[in-house]
Order: C-alpha cells, then sequence, then structure tokens
C-alpha cells in the first residue's frame, strides 16, 4: 500500500454522559461535541440505543487524519464505513486497523 500523506485532524471519544452544547445527528442516533472548540482537536460523542455505526467505533476511541483522497486512502484496507459526506464538502470514511477504527477526512472547504 502506497504512504499515505496523514494529517491530524481530530481524536473522537466516546461516552456515556451528556455533555453541554451537543449536536445531534437523527439518522444516525448519536451525538457528538468538542471538536469545533478543542484546541487539541477532542471530539465528545455518545451514542443511543439501536446507532448503526458498529460497536467498534461505538465502544473505542478513533483517531481522524485528513487525507487527500478519501477513495485513493482506503484501498485495500478493511473498511467499517464506506465514504459518506456527513457536510458539504466532505468526505469522510472508517477503516479499522490492527483493531482501532480510524476516520479519515476529505475536505475540500480547506
Amino acid at each position: 500500500m502506497p504512504k499515505l500523506n496523514l494529517r491530524y485532524h481530530h481524536l473522537g471519544i466516546p461516552t456515556a454522559q451528556p455533555i453541554p452544547g451537543e449536536n445531534y445527528f437523527p439518522e444516525l442516533k448519536f451525538y457528538h461535541c468538542g471538536y469545533e472548540t478543542s484546541e487539541f482537536g477532542i471530539e465528545w460523542m455518545r451514542y443511543e440505543e439501536g446507532c448503526p455505526l458498529p460497536e467498534i467505533v461505538q465502544k473505542l476511541p478513533h483517531v481522524a487524519f485528513q487525507v487527500d483522497d478519501v477513495t485513493e486512502a482506503i484501498k485495500g484496507r478493511h473498511v467499517i464505513i464506506p465514504p459518506n459526506s456527513p457536510s458539504p464538502g466532505v468526505v469522510v470514511a472508517v477503516i479499522e486497523e490492527n483493531g482501532a477504527p480510524i476516520e479519515l477526512i476529505q475536505d475540500s472547504n480547506d
């Protein structure tokens, strides 16, 4: 596999506790907050019963990296969340690497 040009984006940490300022994604049944205000890029994520995301994403912290091309970055890797667009100009996918979830983000807004 070719070496990727990875740039740290954020660290996502699952929590069971509500956090003030959470944003809710009803289609995925989860809340998130913190990334926008954390100078270290820490995002807190809280999942509801019935969340369709893989259990590994709901249970383990993940690190996210910005990449030039998500489609190229996931080639030959164990994809657990296929490429999708959570907001305009942004494409994300999640892979599993040695038992850990890793989010890859392509952001054309930068």
